[in-house]
């Protein structure tokens, strides 16, 4: 048996659709159907009105960086093995803010508001500079 890994989702039923998507290279966020605004972390109930008529949305994958930090030790596996990265927030074109990591990209050359397009790795939905290839 491996090391314990604390990079991998543990997904429920009600996640399940999220992590699914996120597997074929999609992002999903959730939206409300009576106010309108979207959320993410998933969550069953609107955070703002706190309806319960929330649905499963496809976003456009653009985001913009909000902030970040560079990490350069992570004792978790495997994060050590990846330092150092870029820990951020962006937020996405439909509103929501989320966790996330900016990838192809040198610290040097992020900035605040800079456009971002989500990627994926390992069905983890990661964000690099727009414009850029994406694997």
């Amino acid at each position: 048996m491996g090391a314990a890994r604390y990079d991998l989702p543990e997904p429920d039923a009600f996640t399940r659709p999220y992590w699914a998507a996120a597997a074929e290279g999609r992002l999903l966020i959730r939206r409300c159907a009576d106010c309108g605004r979207a959320h993410h972390y998933p969550r069953e109930f609107c955070p703002y009105c706190w309806s319960e008529r929330v649905g499963w949305e496809e976003a456009s994958g653009r985001a913009t960086l909000y902030t970040w930090s560079t990490v350069h030790r992570n004792d978790l596996p495997p994060f050590g093995e990846r330092t150092p990265y870029t820990a951020a927030v962006v937020d996405l074109a439909e509103g929501p803010r989320m966790m996330t990591q900016v990838v192809e990209c040198a610290e040097a050359e992020l900035a605040a508001g800079m456009p971002l397009r989500v990627t994926f790795r390992e069905g983890n939905p990661v964000f690099g500079p727009e414009g850029e290839s994406r694997s």
